[in-house]
Protein backbone atom coordinates (compact mmCIF):
# COMPACT_ATOMS: atom_id res chain seq x y z
CA UNK A 1 0.00 0.00 0.00
CA UNK A 2 1.89 3.51 -0.52
CA UNK A 3 1.97 6.06 1.42
CA UNK A 4 -1.51 8.42 0.11
CA UNK A 5 -1.08 12.08 -0.09
CA UNK A 6 -4.85 12.64 0.89
CA UNK A 7 -6.16 14.84 3.80
CA UNK A 8 -9.45 12.61 3.57
CA UNK A 9 -10.76 10.90 6.81
CA UNK A 10 -12.30 7.48 7.41
CA UNK A 11 -14.66 7.48 10.37
CA UNK A 12 -15.58 4.37 12.25
CA UNK A 13 -18.16 4.81 14.81
CA UNK A 14 -20.26 1.81 16.11
CA UNK A 15 -21.66 -0.52 18.49
CA UNK A 16 -21.58 -4.44 17.70
CA UNK A 17 -24.11 -6.51 17.21
CA UNK A 18 -24.65 -4.80 14.21
CA UNK A 19 -27.17 -1.35 14.83
CA UNK A 20 -26.51 -2.08 18.89
CA UNK A 21 -25.56 1.33 20.85
CA UNK A 22 -23.88 -1.35 23.19
CA UNK A 23 -23.84 1.21 25.51
CA UNK A 24 -22.94 4.54 23.52
CA UNK A 25 -24.72 7.07 21.87
CA UNK A 26 -22.34 6.32 18.67
CA UNK A 27 -24.36 8.83 16.78
CA UNK A 28 -23.78 11.86 18.63
CA UNK A 29 -20.31 11.12 19.04
CA UNK A 30 -20.16 10.45 15.14
CA UNK A 31 -21.63 13.56 14.56
CA UNK A 32 -19.57 15.66 17.04
CA UNK A 33 -16.59 14.09 15.18
CA UNK A 34 -17.33 15.25 11.79
CA UNK A 35 -18.39 18.83 12.56
CA UNK A 36 -14.71 19.05 13.46
CA UNK A 37 -13.47 17.26 11.03
CA UNK A 38 -15.57 19.79 8.90
CA UNK A 39 -14.25 22.80 10.52
CA UNK A 40 -10.55 22.08 9.61
CA UNK A 41 -11.94 21.02 5.83
CA UNK A 42 -11.44 17.55 5.99
CA UNK A 43 -13.92 15.40 3.96
CA UNK A 44 -15.18 12.27 5.98
CA UNK A 45 -16.30 8.53 4.41
CA UNK A 46 -18.06 6.80 7.57
CA UNK A 47 -18.61 3.84 8.75
CA UNK A 48 -20.43 1.30 11.30
CA UNK A 49 -17.74 -1.18 11.72
CA UNK A 50 -14.21 -2.63 9.92
CA UNK A 51 -15.86 -4.73 7.87
CA UNK A 52 -14.59 -2.53 4.60
CA UNK A 53 -11.49 -0.85 6.23
CA UNK A 54 -9.45 -2.02 3.37
CA UNK A 55 -11.91 -0.30 0.36
CA UNK A 56 -11.27 2.93 2.61
CA UNK A 57 -7.75 3.40 3.75
CA UNK A 58 -6.09 3.90 0.55
CA UNK A 59 -7.62 7.21 -0.06
CA UNK A 60 -7.62 8.27 3.85
CA UNK A 61 -4.82 10.27 5.45
CA UNK A 62 -6.32 10.12 8.56
CA UNK A 63 -9.03 6.71 10.30
CA UNK A 64 -11.01 7.71 13.59
CA UNK A 65 -12.42 5.44 15.56
CA UNK A 66 -15.04 5.52 18.52
CA UNK A 67 -16.41 1.87 18.38
CA UNK A 68 -17.73 -0.30 21.42
CA UNK A 69 -17.39 -4.00 19.98
CA UNK A 70 -16.18 -3.29 16.40
CA UNK A 71 -12.51 -4.16 16.27
CA UNK A 72 -10.72 -5.54 12.88
CA UNK A 73 -10.08 -8.90 12.81
CA UNK A 74 -6.25 -10.63 11.92
CA UNK A 75 -6.28 -9.36 8.08
CA UNK A 76 -7.95 -5.97 8.64
CA UNK A 77 -5.15 -5.30 11.28
CA UNK A 78 -2.22 -6.67 8.60
CA UNK A 79 -3.95 -4.00 6.18
CA UNK A 80 -3.96 -1.40 8.97
CA UNK A 81 -0.72 -1.70 9.77
CA UNK A 82 0.63 -1.65 5.99
CA UNK A 83 -1.28 1.96 5.66
CA UNK A 84 0.03 2.96 8.91
CA UNK A 85 3.75 2.21 7.90
CA UNK A 86 3.34 3.90 4.64
CA UNK A 87 2.47 7.00 6.70
CA UNK A 88 -1.55 6.54 7.75
CA UNK A 89 -2.44 7.84 11.09
CA UNK A 90 -4.71 6.41 13.74
CA UNK A 91 -6.90 8.14 16.26
CA UNK A 92 -8.56 5.89 18.77
CA UNK A 93 -11.32 6.79 20.45
CA UNK A 94 -12.58 5.30 24.49
CA UNK A 95 -13.86 1.90 23.65
CA UNK A 96 -11.38 1.37 20.66
CA UNK A 97 -9.48 -0.34 23.37
CA UNK A 98 -11.73 -2.87 24.08
CA UNK A 99 -13.37 -5.40 21.21
CA UNK A 100 -14.29 -8.82 21.63
CA UNK A 101 -15.55 -9.72 25.55
CA UNK A 102 -15.63 -13.47 26.23
CA UNK A 103 -17.87 -15.22 29.04
CA UNK A 104 -15.78 -16.38 32.56
CA UNK A 105 -17.33 -18.76 34.24
CA UNK A 106 -18.62 -17.67 37.20
CA UNK A 107 -18.99 -14.21 36.49
CA UNK A 108 -21.53 -11.93 35.07
CA UNK A 109 -18.87 -9.89 33.85
CA UNK A 110 -17.15 -10.09 30.14
CA UNK A 111 -13.34 -10.31 29.85
CA UNK A 112 -11.48 -8.49 27.21
CA UNK A 113 -9.83 -10.85 24.94
CA UNK A 114 -6.24 -9.32 23.52
CA UNK A 115 -6.26 -9.86 19.66
CA UNK A 116 -4.22 -8.50 17.17
CA UNK A 117 -5.34 -4.49 16.57
CA UNK A 118 -4.20 -3.89 20.38
CA UNK A 119 -0.92 -4.74 19.84
CA UNK A 120 -1.27 -2.47 16.99
CA UNK A 121 -3.27 0.13 18.56
CA UNK A 122 -0.80 -0.05 21.80
CA UNK A 123 -3.28 -0.54 24.35
CA UNK A 124 -5.58 -3.02 26.05
CA UNK A 125 -8.84 -2.10 27.98
CA UNK A 126 -9.49 -3.93 30.79
CA UNK A 127 -12.00 -2.35 32.83
CA UNK A 128 -13.63 1.10 34.36
CA UNK A 129 -15.35 1.77 38.22
CA UNK A 130 -18.14 4.06 37.60
CA UNK A 131 -18.47 7.60 36.00
CA UNK A 132 -16.33 10.23 38.07
CA UNK A 133 -14.48 13.60 38.15
CA UNK A 134 -10.74 12.93 36.32
CA UNK A 135 -8.36 15.66 36.75
CA UNK A 136 -5.83 14.64 33.75
CA UNK A 137 -2.63 15.55 33.81
CA UNK A 138 -1.01 16.77 30.70
CA UNK A 139 2.75 14.65 30.73
CA UNK A 140 3.78 16.59 27.31
CA UNK A 141 2.64 19.95 26.70
CA UNK A 142 5.60 19.90 23.88
CA UNK A 143 3.36 17.78 21.84
CA UNK A 144 1.28 18.92 19.18
CA UNK A 145 -1.87 17.10 20.10
CA UNK A 146 -1.76 18.55 23.76
CA UNK A 147 -1.04 22.26 22.60
CA UNK A 148 -3.03 25.30 24.45
CA UNK A 149 -4.49 22.21 27.46
CA UNK A 150 -1.89 23.79 30.27
CA UNK A 151 -0.37 21.39 33.30
CA UNK A 152 -4.14 19.51 33.84
CA UNK A 153 -7.91 19.77 33.14
CA UNK A 154 -10.94 18.41 34.51
CA UNK A 155 -13.63 16.69 33.10
CA UNK A 156 -16.23 13.49 33.87
CA UNK A 157 -15.97 10.41 32.10
CA UNK A 158 -15.23 6.57 32.61
CA UNK A 159 -12.23 6.28 34.12
CA UNK A 160 -10.13 3.48 32.13
CA UNK A 161 -7.73 1.25 33.18
CA UNK A 162 -5.66 0.41 30.01
CA UNK A 163 -2.68 -1.89 29.23
CA UNK A 164 0.12 -0.10 27.80
CA UNK A 165 1.37 -3.05 24.37
CA UNK A 166 4.87 -1.55 23.88
CA UNK A 167 5.91 0.97 26.37
CA UNK A 168 9.14 1.50 24.63
CA UNK A 169 7.47 2.82 22.01
CA UNK A 170 4.94 4.72 23.46
CA UNK A 171 4.84 8.54 24.16
CA UNK A 172 2.36 9.29 27.09
CA UNK A 173 0.72 12.43 26.63
CA UNK A 174 -1.83 11.89 29.56
CA UNK A 175 -1.82 10.63 32.88
CA UNK A 176 -4.27 10.24 35.70
CA UNK A 177 -4.74 9.50 39.42
CA UNK A 178 -8.52 8.27 40.05
CA UNK A 179 -7.54 7.85 43.69
CA UNK A 180 -8.25 5.19 46.27
CA UNK A 181 -11.81 4.68 45.66
CA UNK A 182 -11.63 4.45 41.82
CA UNK A 183 -11.54 0.39 42.28
CA UNK A 184 -13.55 -2.72 40.34
CA UNK A 185 -13.81 -6.00 40.66
CA UNK A 186 -13.00 -7.23 37.48
CA UNK A 187 -9.12 -7.19 38.90
CA UNK A 188 -8.19 -10.06 40.75
CA UNK A 189 -11.14 -11.58 39.06
CA UNK A 190 -11.20 -11.37 35.51
CA UNK A 191 -7.52 -10.18 35.89
CA UNK A 192 -5.06 -11.11 38.11
CA UNK A 193 -3.51 -8.11 38.65
CA UNK A 194 -4.08 -4.65 37.35
CA UNK A 195 -1.69 -4.24 34.63
CA UNK A 196 -2.65 -0.66 33.82
CA UNK A 197 -1.20 1.10 36.88
CA UNK A 198 2.13 2.48 36.26
CA UNK A 199 5.66 2.25 38.20
CA UNK A 200 4.55 4.64 41.01
CA UNK A 201 1.48 2.43 41.79
CA UNK A 202 -1.38 4.98 41.40
CA UNK A 203 -0.95 6.32 38.23
CA UNK A 204 -2.49 5.63 34.68
CA UNK A 205 -1.88 6.03 31.16
CA UNK A 206 -4.98 7.89 29.27
CA UNK A 207 -3.42 8.97 26.47
CA UNK A 208 -0.60 8.79 24.18
CA UNK A 209 1.12 8.01 20.96
CA UNK A 210 3.21 5.42 19.12
CA UNK A 211 5.42 5.65 15.74
CA UNK A 212 4.14 2.52 13.25
CA UNK A 213 6.94 3.17 10.20
CA UNK A 214 6.11 6.53 8.56
CA UNK A 215 2.65 6.72 10.49
CA UNK A 216 1.66 6.77 13.79
CA UNK A 217 -1.27 6.02 16.42
CA UNK A 218 -3.09 8.42 18.29
CA UNK A 219 -5.27 6.98 21.34
CA UNK A 220 -7.22 8.40 24.18
CA UNK A 221 -9.80 6.91 26.86
CA UNK A 222 -11.70 9.49 27.30
CA UNK A 223 -14.91 10.10 25.52
CA UNK A 224 -17.80 8.17 26.58
CA UNK A 225 -21.15 9.63 25.95
CA UNK A 226 -25.07 8.10 26.47
CA UNK A 227 -29.05 8.90 26.17
CA UNK A 228 -31.89 8.66 28.06
CA UNK A 229 -33.12 6.04 25.26
CA UNK A 230 -30.13 3.42 26.00
CA UNK A 231 -30.08 4.26 30.04
CA UNK A 232 -33.62 3.32 30.36
CA UNK A 233 -33.40 -0.21 28.22
CA UNK A 234 -30.74 -1.33 30.81
CA UNK A 235 -31.78 -3.04 34.02
CA UNK A 236 -32.27 -0.32 36.74
CA UNK A 237 -29.53 0.34 39.09
CA UNK A 238 -30.27 1.99 42.14
CA UNK A 239 -27.21 3.04 42.98
CA UNK A 240 -26.36 4.39 39.68
CA UNK A 241 -26.47 8.44 39.98
CA UNK A 242 -25.04 9.09 36.73
CA UNK A 243 -27.85 11.41 34.73
CA UNK A 244 -29.69 10.03 31.96
CA UNK A 245 -28.30 11.51 28.81
CA UNK A 246 -24.54 12.26 29.70
CA UNK A 247 -22.02 13.45 27.27
CA UNK A 248 -19.05 14.09 29.56
CA UNK A 249 -15.95 15.29 28.15
CA UNK A 250 -17.54 15.86 24.94
CA UNK A 251 -18.53 18.98 26.55
CA UNK A 252 -15.28 20.25 27.43
CA UNK A 253 -13.01 22.74 26.27
CA UNK A 254 -10.40 20.75 26.62
CA UNK A 255 -11.19 17.57 25.31
CA UNK A 256 -12.46 19.43 22.20
CA UNK A 257 -9.06 21.17 22.02
CA UNK A 258 -7.59 18.06 22.09
CA UNK A 259 -9.49 16.48 19.59
CA UNK A 260 -9.21 19.58 16.87
CA UNK A 261 -5.33 19.08 17.75
CA UNK A 262 -4.81 15.20 16.54
CA UNK A 263 -7.07 16.40 13.92
CA UNK A 264 -4.80 18.46 12.44
CA UNK A 265 -1.93 16.14 13.43
CA UNK A 266 -3.70 13.13 11.63
CA UNK A 267 -4.03 15.10 8.62
CA UNK A 268 -0.76 17.23 8.03
CA UNK A 269 2.12 16.41 6.43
Amino acid sequence: MTETKSTRAHLIAGGFPPGSQAGHDHDYARLKLLGLLGEQGVAASVANDFADVEKWLPTSRLLITYVAGPYPDGAQSRAMQRWLEAGGRWLGLHGTSGGRAERVEGSRQRRTVKTEHHALLGSYFLTHPPICKIRVDVKAGDSPLTRGLGASFVVEDEPYFIELQDPASTRILLTADYGPSAVSTAIGTLYPTDTSLQADGKTRVLGYTRQVGQGAVAYFALGHCHNAAIRAARTPDPTDTTPLTFRGSWESDAFLTLLRNTIAWGVGA
